[in-house]
């Protein structure tokens, strides 16, 4: 079961003018399941994405790539996003680049739009071949199926080991226009991306430039989706999408302007709930951990520190036992390869718990209330280096028993 993670409600989901979503049940891996995920854009959206920096990127990820960088030079929008989960068409080659363009091929075919003005995603095993045959066979069900209201659909049909589909809805006041953003994403394991998501699809119907927009999702990945980790693993299919339909009567055309820093603010906000919902449901997870490193010299050392305290599978595991074996923390915090670091100015806190102090243990420090934190479902790791003004965040959860049964099994 997810930490703390409420399933959602479809009718809290809302709709999003100049985008309509359809499902079908098309036998990708398994029968009736949905798995299969058309979305269809006004043709004044703009689309912009980040993708995995993994060099085994799957196929779908290097076709999206290159279609966004057409659109550039052609001008000609994108139209539809098709989504497969069950196959992640990873590893596969040549054919595979093959199987993920016949995708849009086809889908482009019934949409009456180039391939081109297609963008590919899929999910799943890596290294089998995905079956392009099915997924032609589906599309006219999920056309079929196109509504703006079916966003709870959408974030079913995208799942994999996730125990249950993550969606989200806000509602924003910009510049006296209401303005809708929705988004979906899926993920429990194989989670580290060093960018995005495994998936992770966000719409707005405000009006943003490309150029804009190219620099919000970035923005938002940035401070979400890049400050989460399951397993420290970066999967080879990670993609994050933002979508502006651009029905709305906002149009941001400027970064410095106020009503990018409002929508901004929003974006980044709904994609910090997506991304934390995928540490929740973790595989395996009992806990939610949050790691907040602070008085860093960089941000970049921060997350450095943060992240090897949240990728450590014996720190991992002891916060599973609930077990106040906080020396493992500052084992990591010593070996994350931050080489000047000055240990005797650091502190450490489990909550409102002063463990560490002045790199050692704090003489205050009962092992009794290290475990009473320990025992709770939500739990803040704070470090305090004591070299400068910066910070970083990373949100991770524990590694139980129950992560090596999910990933022994997945495939059987």
């Amino acid at each position: 079961m997810a930490v703390n993670l409420p399933l959602p409600i479809a009718a809290n989901l809302k709709p999003v003018a100049g985008i309509e979503l359809g499902h079908a049940e098309a036998g990708i891996r398994k029968a009736d399941r949905k798995d299969l995920l058309v979305m269809k854009l006004a043709a004044g959206a703009t689309v912009a994405g980040v993708f995995t920096t993994n060099r085994f990127c799957a196929a779908p990820v290097q076709v999206c790539r290159a279609h966004l960088e057409g659109l550039r030079i052609s001008g000609s929008p994108i139209r539809a996003l098709v989504v497969n989960t069950g196959n992640a068409n990873a590893g596969t080659g040549e054919a595979g680049l093959a199987d993920a363009n016949a995708t849009c091929a086809a889908l482009a075919e019934l949409l009456d739009c180039e391939p081109s003005q297609i963008l590919p995603f899929s999910t799943g095993v890596i290294l089998e071949p995905l079956p392009v045959d099915r997924i032609k066979a589906g599309l006219p069900q999920a056309l079929a199926n196109l509504k703006p209201d079916n966003w709870h659909n959408a974030a079913v049909a995208i799942m994999t080991t996730d125990t249950q589909p993550k969606a989200a809805s806000r509602t924003v006041l910009i510049s006296g226009q209401t303005i809708t953003l929705t988004g979906i994403s899926k993920g429990a394991g194989m989670i580290r991306p060093n960018m995005a998501t495994m998936l992770g699809f966000l719409a707005t119907d405000a009006k943003v430039s490309q150029r804009v927009l190219e620099h919000l999702v970035k923005t938002a990945a940035d401070k979400s989706f890049n400050c989460i980790t399951i397993d420290g693993d970066t999967s080879t299919n990670d993609s994050f999408m933002l979508i502006a339909t651009g029905v709305a009567q906002l149009d941001v055309t400027e970064i410095d302007s106020p009503e990018y820093a409002a929508l901004s603010a929003a974006v980044i906000d709904l994609s910090q709930e997506l991304a934390q919902m995928i540490v929740r449901d973790g595989e395996g997870a009992t806990k939610f951990i949050t790691i907040t490193v602070e008085e860093g010299a960089s941000v970049e050392e921060c997350r450095k520190i943060a992240y090897s305290i949240g990728h450590s599978p014996l720190v991992k595991t002891a916060f599973f036992a609930s077990d106040p074996n906080l020396g493992r923390i500052l084992a990591a915090i010593g070996y994350a390869g931050v080489d000047d670091l000055d240990v005797s100015r650091l502190d450490l806190y489990l909550d409102d718990v002063w463990v560490a102090k002045h790199g050692g243990r704090n003489p205050d420090y009962r092992e009794q209330d290290g475990q009473r934190v320990m025992k709770q479902s939500e739990i803040t790791v704070r470090v305090k280096l004591g070299r400068g003004g910066a910070s970083a965040t990373v949100w991770t959860c524990d590694l139980s028993h129950d992560y090596v049964t999910i990933n022994a099994d997945y495939r059987s």
